[in-house]
């Protein structure tokens, strides 16, 4: 059985993450792929009112599980789309670890800050200011496969440059580079 492909698509809430994800499981013939999404995990936890630390250990918790779930589908042969924001720094270096980097197609999606904020306004079910508040961390790491303006393409357009991609993907990937240079970070600072 092969290890399942993983399409990770990282970007600030409302840059079109969703609807580019959707669009490559409806173009995506070469597999069978599953959607796993962060916002649907933490749709998963009990609605009771939890406390500022509660809250914040809980989706600590359930983040890293959820990478690990994305782990275990692709490790279970399956073939995997991932929607999710690397927007604290512990997330991505948690897929560095989990993840293989062989299997990963990392792919960022951009998109400016005022068409981010419109967003936002419009569909009214996000916090305001929430992507403002990510805009700056998401894209920090500066290394991915693909990168992609979801302002200047349709998510569709988008998902077909994903497909195409696909066959020439480098190696090493993005989260080969970037697993090693976090592992000379360590190093040093273990030296250091």
């Amino acid at each position: 059985m092969r290890p399942g492909r993983i399409l990770f698509l990282n970007g600030t809430s409302s840059s079109g993450k969703s609807s580019i994800a959707r669009e490559l499981l409806e173009i995506l013939d070469d597999g069978v792929y599953h959607l796993l999404a962060v916002d649907a995990f933490n749709g998963m936890r009990t609605k009771r009112e939890l406390g500022p630390e509660e809250l914040a250990g809980a989706l600590r918790r359930m983040r890293a599980g959820f990478h690990r779930s994305v782990a275990a589908m692709a490790a279970a042969g399956n073939d995997v789309v991932v929607d999710h924001v690397l927007s604290e720094p512990w997330r991505l270096p948690d897929c560095l670890a989990v993840l293989p980097p062989e299997q990963v197609v990392f792919v960022g999606v951009h998109c400016p800050l005022h068409e981010l904020a419109r967003r936002e306004l419009a569909r009214g079910d996000r916090q305001v200011g929430t992507a403002a508040q990510q805009f700056p961390l998401v894209h920090a790491h500066g290394d991915y496969d693909l990168e992609c303006d979801s302002s200047t393409a349709s998510p569709r357009e988008i998902a077909e440059r994903i497909r195409a991609f696909l066959p020439h993907r480098p190696t090493p990937t993005a989260f080969g580079r970037l697993r090693e240079r976090y592992l000379v970070a360590d190093r040093l600072a273990v030296a250091g």
